[in-house]
């Protein structure tokens, strides 16, 4: 898929913009704080219908102002836009967004969701390491909701039962009726039971292609593994949550089910948190997303993804630098956009390349195309 044009007003920091893009790069320079995040953020809400960094769309209009608006034109390739697909979102403070497709708007958001499929590769995904599960199941969900339609419908069942079942789990005058938690229960069990089947199928996929990257990335110096845990690996999920639903009742939560699940990252046969460095981190979350990038490749939509990559090059050496360029200059990888606050630097990494690319300076909110 690539992104030929996009239209962006009033969206965060940025008044008004409108990009015609290179089918390959696109470069975005610039200090911190400029924006650059900001014009990815607004490529990724054509994706998910929602910003990568803040889930309240609000917050997203610029300040001071009523409305915002994006606007993307994409094509299959880059050599024939006859097959165009047109994606906008207009909000305004204090109404529901409108999202639509070639001006028709989706009755649900999650019909998007795969339509348009992308990866980031960001500074926040060192949480991938050093934060909470909740971040590495939500790396599971993201990629697998942009090609299988059904998971997105299980996870919000699972969510709801969860929910429900919790509350039921709080009551304490009178007690929790036990026949409204087995029906929770046995909607959590259903729901949960499918989606960990799809998450082991897609860790055991992902497995190999993430070690390959690793291994080019790092010159094949270290050594690193990913295991999948899941309550679901302990026996039938319903009887695994019933088993101990007195010690659910005592806490007040569910202690046990896939919204527990986790993804277990090591180097050199030790646990990644503590062995670690802060370059050893960023290579492994990268490698991780790239190989994300490879498997949706063959199963969302059979179209490439978008790749975007915000700051992707620092705390890295000059030989890691080098490689990722390499990588995802090649065939295998589509349009990319980038952001780095040095243009020395990625004119050094694209003085030798034969990749068609642009370059765009970012200057507080506003978007300048420079001479390549």
């Amino acid at each position: 898929m690539i992104l030929r044009k996009l239209s962006i007003l009033n969206y965060k920091n940025i008044r008004e913009a409108t990009l015609e893009l290179s089918p390959k790069m696109n470069c975005f320079i610039g200090h911190n704080g400029v924006g650059k995040t900001n014009v990815l953020d607004a490529v990724y809400y054509l994706s998910f219908c929602r910003s990568a960094s803040n889930p309240i769309d609000s917050q997203v209009i610029r300040h001071d102002e009523p409305f915002c608006m994006i606007e993307g034109e994409y094509s299959e390739n880059s050599e024939n836009s006859e097959n165009s697909e047109l994606i906008s979102v207009g909000m305004k403070r204090g109404q529901k967004k409108h999202f639509k497709r070639n001006k028709k708007e989706y009755k649900r958001l999650s019909e998007h969701i795969g339509q348009i499929p992308l990866v980031v590769v960001s500074p926040s995904d060192t949480l991938l390491i050093e934060g909470g599960g909740e971040e590495r199941r939500r790396l599971m969900d993201m990629v697998i909701s942009q090609y299988d339609r059904s998971y997105i419908d299980a996870l919000s069942r699972y969510n709801n039962a969860l929910q429900q079942r919790n509350t039921l789990l709080k009551q304490e005058d009178p007690a929790p009726d036990p026949m409204l938690l087995q029906i929770w229960e046995e909607q959590m069990a259903e729901s949960g039971e499918l989606i960990y089947h799809r998450r082991d199928a897609f860790v055991q996929e992902l497995v190999p292609l993430f070690q390959q990257f690793y291994d080019k990335i790092s010159s094949g110096r270290e050594m690193v593994g990913l295991d999948y845990i899941s309550h679901c690996q302990r026996g039938p999920l319903l009887e695994v949550i019933q088993r101990d639903r007195h010690k659910d009742l005592a806490v007040g939560f569910s202690l046990h089910g896939i919204h527990r699940d986790d993804l277990v990252f090591t180097l050199g046969g030790h646990p990644m948190k503590r062995e670690g460095s802060q370059g050893q981190n960023k290579t492994y979350a990268i490698a991780l997303k790239l190989a994300q990038f490879d498997f949706l490749k063959r199963t969302a939509s059979q179209t490439t993804p978008l790749l975007l990559l915000d700051d992707i090059f620092d705390k890295l050496d000059a030989e890691r630098v080098e490689q990722i360029v390499h990588l995802v200059s090649g065939d295998a990888f589509g349009q990319i956009f980038i952001t780095d606050t040095n243009r020395d630097h990625l004119d050094q990494i694209l003085k030798n390349s034969a990749l068609d690319y642009q370059i765009f300076e970012v200057d507080n909110g506003e978007i300048t195309k420079k001479d390549v």
